[in-house]
């Protein structure tokens, strides 16, 4: 696959996140308005929340799709990490909020009503979101972005609220008990602030320039070992930006080499990197020994 059919992949599955996540919104609105259940409204603030995600995901990667320009030499992925940033600032505000709702109602008996029109709702739920996890998978396979992959994951967490929300709402039929949907609120606020710690630490990360996992540099360590005619290297430097992976690289190689030969070298290690790497962007000088 090329980079431009892989990019019309990503921006169809997050499209594509984005008509679930409203579709899923608006059934979960209707499910809240008749049950009134705590956990019915957990899993719509994540939902919500998914719809949120999923809008800037599209617009991140649609940005981040621009090509460098004179303004940005590096391109324009960092737009996904600052987009994550923001939208864990709103996850971790909402997570609060469920908390504090549930919080409220211990010691109290809540009435839920119209539970089975709920769990049908969940039910929709459930299986649409199976079915979006199960097209994300097979575009992460394809493409490799690592903001669909986190997209993709984010939906699969969501599936233990939908559950414990059919769970809350069939105790309260079945057996009167409502102190279920309470609890379910609150594992569901944990689950979400969570989410937005590890999303904003990875957010933030990125836009600091932290360095890319030490999974890559060994990695390059052992392609210098195993190449001949490259002695070693050196001033290794990796920083990470949305689905981009910059690496800067001093390879020492033979001086004995003519200049084509040590070139093809390089250019070796660097697809090399890129057959393991897909969005690594990659500058190789080369020293002589």
């Amino acid at each position: 696959m090329n980079q431009a059919t892989d990019d019309k992949a990503n921006l169809r599955v997050q499209a594509a996140s984005v008509c679930v996540a409203s579709m899923l919104v608006l059934a979960k609105l209707w499910a809240l308005y008749v049950t009134g259940a705590l956990s019915v409204a957990a899993s719509l603030a994540d939902s919500g929340l998914d719809l949120l995600v999923s809008v800037g995901g599209l617009l991140a990667i649609r940005y981040a799709q621009r090509p460098p320009d004179r303004d940005h030499t590096f391109g324009h992925s960092s737009a996904e990490d600052l987009m994550a940033f923001m939208q864990a600032a709103f996850i971790l505000i909402s997570a609060f909020a469920i908390a504090a709702a549930a919080l409220s109602r211990i010691g109290e008996a809540p009435t839920l009503e119209a539970e089975g029109a709920g769990i049908g709702v969940m039910v929709l739920s459930i299986v649409l979101t199976l079915g979006l996890v199960a097209y994300q998978t097979r575009v992460t396979r394809q493409t490799g972005n690592r903001v669909v992959a986190a997209d993709r994951l984010h939906y699969i967490g969501d599936l233990l609220p939908n559950l414990g929300a059919i769970l809350a709402l069939a105790a309260s039929s079945l057996f009167d008990v409502a102190v279920i949907d309470t609890l379910v609120a609150l594992l569901a606020a944990v689950i979400l602030a969570a989410g937005a710690l590890r999303i904003g630490s990875g957010a933030w990360d990125a836009l600091m320039d932290r360095a890319a996992p030490d999974e890559l540099g060994r990695f390059i360590d052992r392609l210098v070992a195993d190449h001949p005619g490259i002695v070693g290297h050196h001033d290794l430097r990796t920083r990470t930006a949305g689905a981009r992976i910059f690496v800067n690289l001093h390879l020492e190689i033979d001086g004995h080499l003519s200049l084509d030969e040590a070139h093809e070298f390089g250019e070796d290690i660097r697809r090399k990197i890129i057959a393991r790497y897909p969005q690594a962007d990659i500058i190789i000088h080369h020293d002589p020994v």
